[in-house]
């Protein structure tokens, strides 16, 4: 992958405190030699490199009309070969809709789907560890309410993530 074509990864951010315990996990339970990242929900795996001025200045017109939105822990969920913590949040999945809709007809396969709002704490491992640890973590994610405080535009450059911007959520 060239300098001028690594794809930008948009994620939501986590409160400041679910941050660094889901950061936590991620450290205790990730395989070491590919725990590149702290937490993160993904919102978009793969915008095109080329529209990264346009995603800069979109993605701030649009959060500046935007206030905290409403997240919810549900738990843990299976990835098969890993364990998440499962999020859910309606208002999130409509603003990530709007955003698609502005990117329509440049959104790889992946990114044309609605996610599975999570945060990966474990992944690559068997599925008899993953499952051992849920069993582990079961009773310890309880279901609470947060509030995502906005988006992140990083650079994927095969390793650790590149970051470009923070936009906060800064509507009434």
């Amino acid at each position: 992958m060239s300098e001028g074509d690594a794809p930008l990864i948009l994620t939501a951010e986590l409160p400041p405190e679910l941050h660094r315990r889901f950061t936590d996990l991620r450290t205790q339970h990730f395989p070491p030699e590919r725990n590149y990242l702290e937490a993160h929900v993904t919102l978009f795996h793969a915008l095109p490199a080329q529209c990264e001025d346009e995603a800069r200045r979109y993605l701030a017109r649009l959060v500046g009309e935007v206030p905290p939105i409403e997240g919810r822990v549900e738990g843990l969920m299976s990835l098969g070969g890993g364990t998440a913590i499962k999020l859910s949040s309606p208002d999130l999945l409509a603003l990530r809709d709007e955003i698609a809709e502005h990117f329509r007809g440049m959104l790889t396969k992946q990114d044309q789907h609605h996610p599975r709002l999570h945060v990966t704490i474990q992944n690559k491992v068997t599925a008899k560890e993953a499952k051992a640890l849920q069993a582990e973590l079961s009773g310890l994610i309880e279901p609470r309410e947060f509030a995502f405080p906005g988006l992140a535009l990083h650079i994927y450059r095969g390793g650790p993530w590149e970051f470009v911007r923070r936009f906060a959520f800064r509507g009434k």
